[in-house]
């Protein structure tokens, strides 16, 4: 799960596995595979980094998800 400020500067965590798509409009704001969104803070671009931060902490570990991979 990636950490993200909403508007309001509140944080909020999104699953990125959950993660449909991701536009700026141009607000950034991201749609879920469940219909919901969320309008945040962040650039197209540190959402990126970030999931892509928080998938090589999980490999780092050996885990996903907090299980351990076998």
């Amino acid at each position: 799960m990636v950490i993200l400020t909403k508007l309001n500067g509140k944080d909020i965590m999104i699953n990125e596995d959950g993660i449909e798509t991701v536009s700026e409009t141009p607000d950034t704001v991201i749609t879920m595979s469940n219909g919901h969104s969320y309008i945040v803070q962040e650039s197209i671009e540190e959402i990126f980094r970030k999931i892509v931060g928080y998938n090589r902490a999980c490999r780092a570990r050996g885990t996903r998800d907090g299980h351990r991979e076998e």
